[in-house]
């Protein structure tokens, strides 16, 4: 492990008009700057999204009234509180999040599951996004005269992929410098789409066959875990907290990425459901993303695929940032620009499959009900941990990955982190109520998904109670937490 002095190193720099050279290494205090509020405006823009649409819609196909689904909406956003939480990491120890996690899984065992937490959440949404622009801008064409199916898609995949990664490659400085700006240009785009939706609405609304008793709460949890899985997936949230000054307030950082994230969730998602009301069963068979452009007058809708196409390159430039670091966490020997290039294209791959192979409305609700298995005992551990260690992580600790490492564990693992994601994921499978697959529990409920609550609850007590034993580590560090920086191994020359 090779580490400086704070503010030794002038390898690197934060402006937006320069690629981000940095990756995993530390940010040593000297370079600290920003404020807490700065990310109200990174969380807001990815969530100014035409997928609010499409899952505010699922809430009706589901067979929930107007007012159940606002509920369920408002419950599943509570859930921004752990991204919020979990961003207070990345001050503390000046570095990524993929890393910090090692305290949590052991120096391999984090290799393992950041394979998972942060190539496969990534990857996923990745593709989600980019095929809700793919299928806007193909529908767009198609109104021009350019009507070829898959070509269509094909082209503004390509193009939206390639800007994505620009944004990546420029990284945090540019992400915190312009989403601000993005997010008020989208809101604007939004809300003058939602004044031409709310015309539509059937304020008098009533579902063809009312719900009660078993069939309720199986459309409540299922429609519940469609909409926690985007909050869970955020465990990215330190990467982009981290050039905070140390000494940010917790609070400060906490509300401004929940609020962020959850606020226009709430208000755009609960106009998707609004939206759907007002459309017939075939409308909604041929895409949600169709049916907003037969709304919309002809100056309207351009703008509507234009900011669909800026909101999927604000969040999925944020997202690529994030996963490239997460691919040097586990080891593999790559520069974060290279490494960046690399997500894109996985992501692409997996964008351009899904665009021959779905609609949007089948893809979405499928993929962010199996992401939980995943993101939610994830998010659940790192919370727990923050709370175990008071948020104390040394990066010096951190990077040391010897034997006699503080964060070797045992031979390289880390007994209550492991087990508890092993066993909070198999508590959420079970429990989990999808058309592919049912969980047994879930099953002998009547379908009822409480894949979210079980799966998180399970990992926090397992982490907790094996922690407690004596199997993990969570005495001070030594000397002052943060007072000594490192630079980070080296991950490529």
């Amino acid at each position: 492990m090779s580490s400086q002095t704070p503010g030794a190193s002038q390898d690197f720099v934060d402006l937006p008009t320069q690629p981000e050279t940095r990756g995993i290494e530390t940010v040593s205090p000297s370079e600290r700057h920003g404020r807490a509020r700065d990310l109200f405006g990174v969380w807001a823009a990815p969530n100014v999204s035409v997928l609010s649409f499409t899952i505010g819609a699922t809430m009706i196909l589901l067979g929930l009234e107007i007012w159940q689904s606002i509920a369920v909406i408002v419950a599943a956003n509570l859930l921004w509180i752990f991204p919020g939480l979990i961003a207070i990491a990345g001050p503390a120890a000046g570095t990524s999040g993929s890393v910090i996690s090692r305290a949590l899984y052991g120096i391999i065992g984090n290799k393992v599951v950041i394979a998972f937490t942060g190539w496969l959440i990534s990857a996923v949404f990745l593709a989600l996004n980019w095929l809700a622009s793919s299928f806007m801008g193909a529908d767009l064409f198609a109104q021009w005269g350019f009507d070829d199916p898959v070509l269509g898609p094909i082209v503004v995949t390509l193009l939206v992929s390639a800007t994505t990664v620009l944004v990546a490659v420029y990284g945090h400085a540019l992400i915190i410098r312009s989403y601000t700006a993005i997010s008020i240009g989208l809101l604007v785009i939004f809300l003058a789409v939602t004044a031409f939706i709310l015309p539509t609405v059937d304020w008098s609304y009533t579902a063809h066959e009312p719900l009660s008793g078993v069939p309720l709460w199986s459309a409540v949890t299922i429609g519940f875990t469609i909409l926690a899985s985007t909050p869970l997936s955020y465990i990215n949230s330190p990467d982009i907290a981290r050039y905070l000054p140390r000494e940010t307030k917790a609070s400060h950082i906490i509300a401004a990425t929940a609020l962020g994230g959850a606020v226009p969730s709430v208000f755009f998602t609960s106009v998707g459901v609004l939206l759907a009301t007002g459309l017939t069963g075939d409308a909604l068979d041929a895409g949600i993303e169709s049916a907003i452009l037969g709304i919309l007058p002809d100056w309207l809708a351009p703008l509507l695929v234009l900011g669909v196409i800026v909101n999927t390159v604000a969040l999925n430039g944020m997202t690529t940032y994030t996963s490239s670091m997460a691919l040097q966490a586990v080891g593999v020997p790559i520069r974060r620009i290279p490494s960046a290039i690399v997500v894109g294209v996985i992501g692409t791959a997996l964008t351009l499959y899904l665009v021959m192979s779905t609609s949007l409305l089948d893809a979405v609700n499928l993929m962010l009900q199996f992401l939980v298995i995943v993101s939610g005992p994830a998010m659940a551990i790192f919370a727990t941990d923050i709370i175990l260690r008071r948020n104390r992580y040394d990066a010096i600790d951190l990077f040391d990955k010897g034997r006699s490492a503080r964060f070797w564990y045992t031979g390289g693992w880390s007994i209550p982190g492991m087990t508890a994601v092993v066993v909070g994921g198999a508590g959420t499978a079970l429990c989990l109520s999808t058309e592919v697959w049912t969980g047994p529990i879930a099953e002998a409920m009547g379908w009822i998904d409480l894949s979210v609550p079980v799966g998180m609850t399970v990992a926090a007590l397992v982490y907790l109670g094996l922690s407690k034993a004596g199997l993990g580590r969570f005495d001070d560090a030594p000397g002052s937490p943060g007072a000594t920086v490192a630079q980070g191994e080296t991950t490529a020359s």
